[in-house]
């Protein structure tokens, strides 16, 4: 059981409800879209680099991925592309953004139950306005007592958060299902971490190492917290 826990903060996208097997559709059809100048596998790579080098830049979230993909386009293509495939992207971002909510399964259920006992923070990334879309139409706003749609999360953005909050780490909570962002950064200022891992996650949330630490918890799904907790 974790004890003296005030705050509970929880991942929103593959957390709380669907959102890598978007990003994979449309990378998918992405690559399609090239396949006269690149194989599949190819494009995809290229598709990644771009992002990575544009991270610092455009920040994470469906805007930053257009603008990879549109990047990404014009360079495979050298300048040469049919403006119809830029029209393509454009859309296929456009209907990442109009996708409807998916809660994963228990999530309502366990916020339900720890509602009013802790105080509980949506802390995720991504773009603001998407962000903010996402959790209005989810229906999950009201049992949240604060959102903070961070631009990243490592060590110095939990801190930022938690200064925000009044909280100390020994009584913060995060769950999530990135290692490399949920987990690793709140274990290091000293809070208390559960991954709840999803079957697909983004390549740049991957590690390749265990986590060690008394702090630290996995479970198989978000019922599970319960047993961890005291609602």
């Amino acid at each position: 059981m974790i004890q003296q826990i005030s705050v509970i903060a929880f991942d929103a996208d593959d957390t709380l409800w669907v959102n890598e097997p978007y990003f994979q559709e449309t990378e998918d059809k992405f690559c399609s879209l090239l396949e006269d100048y690149l194989p599949k596998h190819s494009a995809s790579q290229e598709l990644f680099k771009t992002e990575m080098a544009n991270l610092d830049l455009y920040g994470y979230g469906i805007k930053a991925y257009i603008l990879s993909m549109l990047e990404t386009v014009l360079r495979v293509t050298g300048n040469s592309v049919n403006p119809e495939i830029l029209h393509k992207v454009i859309q296929y971002g456009q209907e990442m953004m109009n996708k409807p909510i998916e809660l994963l399964d228990g999530v309502e259920e366990v916020l339900q139950a720890l509602s009013g006992k802790y105080r509980l923070v949506v802390a995720t990334k991504g773009d603001l306005r998407d962000q903010e879309r996402k959790l209005r139409n989810s229906g999950l706003e009201k049992y949240f007592h604060h959102i903070e749609i961070m631009s990243d999360k490592k060590e110095k953005d939990y801190h930022k958060l938690l200064k925000n909050l009044g909280c100390s780490p020994d009584h913060f909570l995060m769950l999530g299902n990135s290692l490399k962002s949920d987990v690793i950064p709140v274990l290091a200022i000293g809070g208390h971490a559960i991954h709840i891992p999803y079957h697909i996650t983004w390549e740049h949330e991957r590690i390749d190492y265990n986590v060690e630490d008394p702090r630290f918890y996995k479970v198989d799904s978000i019922r599970e917290i319960l047993q961890h907790l005291n609602p």
